[in-house]
């Protein structure tokens, strides 16, 4: 157990959070929507610092992130809990903790998990798997060790982190792949628990921190697979740049939400075709066998930069962060 960050005391002894946009305000003995944030006689306590629940070796296009150290190897970690209650949640089981359910998981101070992370050959860590925010202080503070060891730091995160927190950790964060779960408030509010504003808010600050960023939209038919709704997100992130990509993944029935066959093949390949009609320069499809939709063409040329099959790279034309048959500079960041 360790005393909270961001936070500030009200009358005694409620105190309100201010690491992620539900801001809770927590009575004495109470925690905070995340589950994992517990106001004891007035002082915030973080009480899964230094306990991972789940550790894995990742190739990082699992995450996914396809310009972002591609073909490397990342360690993955996680603690209890997150501040969103989605209902399709595909890690419900270590993500719902109850408000007042038990902590569990495994001591894994940071300093060892970065002596993992090296040791496994690993040249970047990943903080997913929940949501990395609320269990911000053990990632800042194994972030800063890795960082010291010249490795990268990921965040795989639903995108609801304040600024203030964002802004604290950012000298240490390289990269984030960020779910973009629909482009209305509605959705966000009766499938998740949250609103929309504040994740678009905050994708937009980690794009202004020069934090390089990958989007993901789990593609649900009925809830946000309207050709409308596809044209937004597309539109939102054609604002943030071409050079955004995004990540079109396939749902199927899992946790609360079972009223919907997986997604169709056809429905993703439309909206991977919109997204890159209206501009974008990558456009993948995920959670289905997609062939040449996995692979990354370079936008000058349109000649294949790196051919995938799954998680594994067969083809690797980037040469020096450059395309190998035209020299136009490659988005991302490239292992030199």
């Amino acid at each position: 157990m360790k005393e909270a960050m961001f936070y500030e005391k009200k009358e005694p002894p409620v105190v309100q959070c201010h690491l992620c946009f539900h801001r809770c305000t927590i009575g004495d003995g109470k925690r905070g929507i995340c589950g994992v944030r517990e106001n004891r006689d007035g002082t915030l306590y973080t009480l899964v610092y230094g306990r991972a629940i789940s550790t894995a070796i990742d190739p990082i296009e699992k995450k996914p992130l396809f310009h972002f150290m591609p073909g490397t190897n990342i360690f993955s970690v996680a603690t209890v809990g997150c501040n969103f209650k989605c209902l399709h949640c595909q890690n419900f089981n270590i993500s719902q903790v109850g408000s007042s359910g038990e902590i569990f998981g495994e001591d894994l101070p940071p300093e060892r998990m970065v002596f993992l992370a090296k040791q496994s050959r690993c040249d970047s860590i990943a903080y997913t798997y929940t949501e990395p925010t609320i269990f911000l202080e053990y990632a800042l503070d194994t972030a800063k060790l890795a960082n010291l060891e010249g490795m990268k730091n990921v965040f795989v995160t639903n995108g609801y982190i304040t600024p203030e927190a964002l802004r604290t950790i950012k000298p240490y964060l390289d990269g984030a792949n960020i779910d973009l779960k629909s482009l209305s408030d509605d959705f966000y509010k009766k499938i998740c628990g949250a609103r929309l504003q504040p994740v678009l808010d905050s994708i937009r600050l980690y794009r202004e921190l020069g934090i390089w960023i990958e989007i993901t939209t789990l593609v649900i038919p009925t809830y946000n697979d309207s050709e409308e709704e596809i044209k937004e997100i597309a539109r939102f992130i054609l604002e943030l740049g071409a050079d955004v990509p995004w990540h079109i993944s396939q749902y199927y029935p899992t946790h609360k939400l079972n009223d919907q066959p997986r997604t169709p093949v056809e429905t993703l390949a439309k909206a991977r075709k919109i997204g890159l009609d209206m501009g974008l320069r990558y456009v993948y499809v995920g959670n289905v066998p997609a062939g040449e939709w996995e692979n990354t063409y370079c936008y000058r040329c349109g000649k294949l930069l790196i051919g995938r099959t799954g998680y594994h790279i067969n083809e690797y034309n980037v040469k020096d962060g450059k395309c190998g048959h035209c020299g136009a500079r490659t988005d991302g960041v490239f292992v030199v």
